[in-house]
């Protein structure tokens, strides 16, 4: 084919590879997003082939065992979550929005830090064939929410045209690196409920106005600058009536991400300041009666809408300085009313009250001042909602030139309690032992909290039921902490904490315990002054209780995690031997551990497993029934590595430890007041251990020896073993002949203990093997005839008798067991050297016999010993007699060997 051919295929070829595969794609990760908020992760798959609509299934790969794979929520329907997240996914803190058929987000709404780690993205083949990539992964990192906004709390009041300034405390201490943006907001009384933008600074630190105060800004009337190093200040100049409303602040951070993408990973708003603007044209404004001298006078109060008990306070100020004023004030409860004279205060100082208020001023609920010429003030204490709501005047004269001026304004007092409402809340209703428990009571109605002293009182009734609510700690009007004795395990010394503000109330309960199970409530109480104004004599009015709320602590999900792998382990006589007990997951870092080995015999198969050991949480060791011996005490011992590794070591192991070996793993922790509990327990994988003999083989001479001999005299043939010889050791000796057409015959052997056995019936009477010493084995071969002349070699088997029981060490010949032949590591040994070594041997026997025959008379015939190495003995006629006189002590370069 030429090249050009050969490159069309190619390209061809290359082509077919790379269309149609499959690809999985993630967000590019490493992402770092913040505690507490909603994370999403998109994943799209493209080039499969198949249905439109692929699966994905979506898992997580902790830093803590990185190599697991924990299945957290996938889009078909046999998909089962690992069970740490199954709760999250039912309850839908984690699921997956389809964008299309190919495409996914994957939603976790409140990122815990247990969520950080390795996230891989996987589809499911529904190609035909299997190519490309099925899954993606990307790194998530959790880090702590340390964004902090602030403003001081205060309640302002400004008249139209005066200027506004608020400052806003904005700061984050994470330690990567971030950008912050800074936003003001205002929630209009008058709006659609709607917080509209005043201005922000942005994270690239540039300024964009709300679009309803475009025009002011490029006017320079709405100002934002940075003060500080978290200092943000909001300026208003000329402030207007529709600025009235909540005005509140927000700070958010943001992170690159590898993408090269701003997120907005944190965000915190400060409390609300009400702002109230005082209209210069309010519909309620009289012009002077006479204007002769330009008089202006102006009336304001502290409360517009408030709730009976607080003290109303009007302000009447006049712009002239006309030392001869009087003041008169009017109260008018409805439209129709006729107005009711509150009380009047002369030029010359002569105060006047009204029938309807004496007894009021005089239990000093009542109070009228002069702070300057035309400066006036009115005091009602103690307001009452059925006496002080309405319309009140102002009318300040003056009497020598016959002038007045009148204004007026009205105000609203709510009944105290008038929809109070007390809500008890948590942040989990089912806590895990040991988590902490939130509870928040929320008072709300009518700003009644800000304006009147409030008492919070904390109750609890256990789970039992036995007895009512008792209570655990009361936080008075006047701000004092009192801790109930009814329910100790909950006093502020051990792990209870209260916390207040005017409408929000937490109880915080460290570390949870089955004691801490029941039913919650709060109840809020609410106090007015009962005696003269000034004094600090308060009683209780209204008593609002909350919802209850019950609480459980429930036993944490186990998370033990056991190395359930299989192993195997081959020992030899004598041997020091570890066992691994690794535990790659705890559920809590302080638990404790409790220890069991077991054993398991190899046969029968169906035979129970023995305890070998255990050490328990109070790490006392206890010895299983079969090994409560002193010298199985002496051979087992347990072992604690590290927190994740404990070992079990086998002194001195012999064939009496094969068996499979496993722990179990029982994790515990004390809980107070109830004593021990186990979170769960798992067993380990199997550890198989074989008893292996040495795999040491007999050595024997290797020196190839020819013989020639007399028919009908004797000769001793030898096979020597070099090897080191155990006193354990026993040896099997046999000898064979080979003949001049290769066919092999037994002749017989001898074994250690001295019997004798014969394999060739008609030799028998004239073959005698024999050891004359350790090692050193002999065939005495006597009456030599013309038939023994061939190829003679002998074969050693070794056997030891560890603990009385004898054990085969090794076969010199090639094994005859099917087991062997096809054991992986014989068969390697067999196909490899055997053939060859094999072929070697008989070329060169045939090589020799064919020089050996043209060089040797035709009655003499060839015979060697040994198929590596042998003697070979040629028997002559009796013409040809000589004595040998050998014996098996005669020199060693007659020796017969048999080497491995």
């Amino acid at each position: 084919m030429r090249p050009i051919q050969w490159l069309a295929v190619g390209f061809f070829l290359l082509l077919d590879f790379c269309t149609g595969q499959r690809m999985v794609s993630i967000q590019k990760g490493r992402l770092y997003r913040a505690k507490g908020y909603h994370v999403t992760i998109w994943c799209n798959v493209r080039g499969y082939q198949g249905q439109l609509q692929q699966d994905f299934q979506w898992s997580i790969y902790k830093p803590s065992a990185p190599d697991m794979e924990i299945q957290m929520i996938g889009t078909h329907d046999n998909f089962s979550p690992y069970a740490a997240y199954a709760q999250r996914v039912r309850s839908r803190e984690i699921y997956i929005e389809r964008l299309r058929g190919d495409s996914v987000l994957l939603h976790l709404t409140d990122l815990k830090d247990q969520d950080a780690g390795e996230y891989q993205c996987h589809t499911p083949s529904t190609d035909s064939k299997y190519l490309g990539t099925y899954s993606a992964k990307m790194n998530l990192s959790v880090i702590p929410d340390t964004l902090s906004a602030t403003m001081k709390m205060q309640s302002l009041s400004r008249d139209q045209g005066d200027s506004l300034e608020l400052i806003c405390e904005v700061s984050t201490a994470t330690t990567i690196h971030t950008h912050l943006s800074v936003a003001w907001y205002i929630l209009k009384k008058e709006g659609d409920g709607q917080a509209q933008k005043i201005i922000s600074l942005s994270r690239d630190f540039v300024l964009l106005p709300g679009p309803s105060y475009q025009q002011r800004f490029s006017s320079g009337d709405v100002r934002l600058d940075k003060t500080g190093s978290k200092e943000y200040k909001l300026l208003i100049v000329k402030i207007q009536p529709s600025d009235q409303g909540e005005v509140y602040c927000e700070g958010v951070e943001w992170i690159q991400d590898p993408d090269e993408t701003w997120k907005d990973i944190a965000r915190k708003q400060t409390n609300r300041i009400s702002l109230m603007v005082r209209s210069l044209d309010r519909p309620t404004y009289i012009p002077p009666l006479l204007t002769e001298s330009h008089m202006q006078l102006f009336l304001s109060t502290n409360h517009e809408q408030t709730v009976e008990g607080s003290a109303l306070v009007f302000h009447c100020n006049g712009t002239i300085t006309e030392k001869s004023l009087s003041v008169t004030w009017w109260h008018i409860k409805k439209n129709g009313d006729s107005p009711l004279f509150i009380a009047s205060l002369d030029q010359d100082g002569t105060l006047k009250i009204g029938h309807s208020y004496l007894e009021r001023s005089v239990n000093g609920e009542l109070r009228l001042e002069k702070l300057g010429p035309s400066i006036f003030t009115l005091t009602v204490y103690k307001s009452s909602a059925t006496q002080d709501t309405g319309l009140y005047r102002c009318e300040v004269a003056e009497l020598s030139k016959g002038k007045s001026w009148t204004q007026e304004i009205s105000t609203k007092v709510e009944p105290l309690g008038l929809n109070l409402n007390a809500e008890l809340s948590s942040r989990k209703p089912n806590v895990n032992l040991y988590e902490d428990i939130e509870l928040f009571c929320k008072v709300s109605g009518n700003g009644i909290t800000s304006q009147a002293p409030v008492s919070i009182t904390w109750q609890f009734k256990d789970s039992t039921g036995m007895t009512g609510y008792q209570q655990v700690v009361k936080v008075t009007a006047g701000g004092n902490v009192e801790w109930g004795s009814s329910a100790p395990h909950l006093s502020p010394q051990k792990k209870a904490k209260i916390t207040k503000s005017p409408s929000v109330s937490q109880l915080l309960i460290h570390s949870a315990t089955w004691q801490d199970m029941g039913m919650y409530r709060c109840e809020v109480e609410i106090w007015k002054n009962s005696g003269p104004a000034g004094s600090s004599a308060m009683a209780p009015h209204a008593v609002i209780p909350s919802n209850p709320i019950e609480i459980k602590v429930i036993t944490p999900e186990s998370k033990l995690i056991t190395d359930i792998s299989e192993k195997s382990l081959d020992i030899f006589s004598n041997e020091d031997i570890t066992i691994d007990c690794k535990i790659i997951s705890l559920t809590k870092k302080n638990s404790t551990l409790e220890i069991t080995w077991y054993f398991l015999p190899l046969y029968p198969k169906n035979a129970a497993p023995l305890m070998i050991l255990r050490t328990n949480y109070d790490h006392i060791s206890e010895y299983g029934e079969a090994f409560n011996f002193p010298h199985q005490k002496s051979r087992f011992h347990s072992k604690k590595v590290s927190s994740h590794l404990y070992q079990l070591l086998i002194l001195s192991a012999d064939n009496e430890v094969q068996g499979k070996y496993y722990c179990e793993v029982n994790e515990w922790i004390w809980v107070v007041d109830a004593g021990w509990h186990s979170l769960g327990k798992m067993e380990s994988g199997h550890t198989t251990v074989y008893f292996k003999l040495p795999e040491t083989k007999p050595h024997i001479e290797r020196t190839n020896h020819s013989i020639t001999t007399n028919e009908n005299e004797e000769e001793t043939l030898k096979c020597i073993l070099q090897s080191p010889i155990q006193p354990t050791s026993h040896f099997l000796v046999s000898w064979f002949k080979m003949s001049e057409y290769f066919t092999v015959a037994t002749l017989g052997g001898n074994k250690s203990n001295g019997s004798v056995w014969n394999g060739n019936m008609n030799m028998a009477r004239r073959l005698q093997p024999y050891s004359h010493s350790v090692g050193n084995f002999c065939l005495k071969l006597q009456d030599v005839e013309m038939a023994d002349a061939g190829l003679l070699f002998c074969q050693v088997e070794e056997w030891r008798a560890p603990n009385s029981s004898t054990v085969p060490i090794q076969h010199e010949s090639a094994p005859t067991n099917s087991s062997q032949i096809c054991s992986p590591r014989s068969l390697y040994r067999f196909l490899l050297f055997y053939p060859p070594v094999l072929f070697l041997i008989l070329v060169g026997v045939f090589l020799m016999l064919y020089f050996r025959r043209k060089r040797v008379p035709k009655e003499k015939v060839a015979l060697e010993q040994n198929i590596i190495s042998g003697e070979e003995l040629t028997v002559l006629a009796p013409s040809h007699f000589e004595p040998s006189g050998k014996s098996c002590d005669n020199n060693i370069a007659e020796r017969m060997n048999l080497v491995n």
